[in-house]
C-alpha cells in the first residue's frame, strides 16, 4: 500500500487525474471503475482539462461505476447516472455504450446484480477509484458482521443517509436503498486509488489503513490488495503521522 500525502486538495486532484489519463494513453482500451460523491468531482474536473489540452481519447475506453441509488430514474438530478454524465462523461469523448452503472430502476433487481457481475468478470478493472465513507464503507459497502462479494442491493446506514441528505432537499428524499459492487469485485481491480480529504475523515482513514481487517470497517479489506494508492490531504491524514 502506497500512502501520498498533499498540501492541497488540487495536488491531489491532479495526481489522480495524470494517474488514470496517463494509463488511458498507454492503453487505449483501458477499463475504469469509477466512483462519486464529492470528492472525485475535481478529479473528473482535471481529467476533462488533460482530455481537451492534451488530446487523451477515451473513444476505446469502457467504464463501470460502483453504485446506484434504487430507484431513481438516470435523468434524477440526484442519481449518479445524471452526476457522471455532469461531470465527465458529457465533457469527454467515451461512446455512451461503453459506460456503465448499475441500473437501480430494474424490474428484477437480482438478476440486474448477475448482469452487472457477469460485464466485470468479462472485462476486469485496471484502475478503481474509490471514496471512503464516515463509517468505512466503500461503494455502498456497509458495515456489517459479512459483507457481499459480488454486485448486491444494501440498505443504506443511517449515518449513511445523513451524510448524502445534503444532495437532496429533504432526508425523505434520500433513497433507502442502493445497488452497489461488493468487496469481492471491488478487489478484482488491478490497482486501487482511494482518494480521501477532509478532516473528518481522518479517524477512519486511520482506522482503514492500520487498524484490524475486519467488515466492520469495510475499507480496511483494501489491506489485503497487492496495489492500493491512497491519496490523501494532510487533514485526512493527520493522525496517520
Amino acid at each position: 500500500m502506497e500512502i501520498i500525502q498533499f498540501d492541497t486538495q488540487q495536488e491531489l486532484d491532479a495526481y489522480a487525474a495524470r494517474y488514470i489519463t496517463d494509463l488511458v494513453k498507454a492503453k487505449p482500451q483501458a477499463v475504469l471503475g469509477l466512483a462519486t460523491g464529492s470528492t472525485p468531482i475535481g478529479i473528473y474536473d482535471k481529467i476533462v482539462q488533460i482530455h481537451k489540452n492534451e488530446h487523451v481519447s477515451f473513444e476505446q475506453v469502457t467504464t463501470y461505476n460502483l453504485d446506484e441509488y434504487v430507484g431513481l430514474q438516470p435523468k434524477n438530478d440526484q442519481s449518479y447516472a445524471y452526476y457522471m454524465n455532469s461531470h465527465l462523461f458529457s465533457h469527454i469523448d467515451i461512446p455512451a455504450e461503453q459506460t456503465h452503472l448499475p441500473n437501480g430502476m430494474a424490474a428484477d433487481i437480482e438478476a440486474e446484480c448477475v448482469r452487472y457481475d457477469a460485464m466485470l468478470a468479462a472485462q476486469p478493472v485496471d484502475i478503481q477509484l474509490l471514496g471512503l465513507g464516515h463509517n468505512g464503507h466503500i461503494g455502498f459497502n456497509e458495515p456489517d458482521h459479512g459483507l457481499s462479494g459480488g454486485t448486491h442491493v444494501v440498505k443504506l446506514k443511517p449515518e449513511t443517509r445523513e451524510a448524502n441528505a445534503r444532495f437532496f432537499d429533504s432526508m425523505d428524499e434520500v433513497p433507502e436503498f442502493a445497488v452497489t459492487m461488493g468487496v469481492g469485485s471491488i478487489l478484482k481491480a488491478n490497482t486501487i486509488i482511494l482518494a480521501v480529504r477532509g478532516a473528518d475523515k481522518a479517524q477512519i482513514v486511520k482506522e482503514a489503513l492500520t487498524g484490524p481487517i475486519t467488515t466492520n470497517v469495510p475499507a480496511s479489506l483494501l489491506q489485503t490488495h497487492p496495489r492500493v494508492i491512497v491519496l490523501l490531504d494532510r487533514e485526512a491524514g493527520r493522525m496517520l503521522d
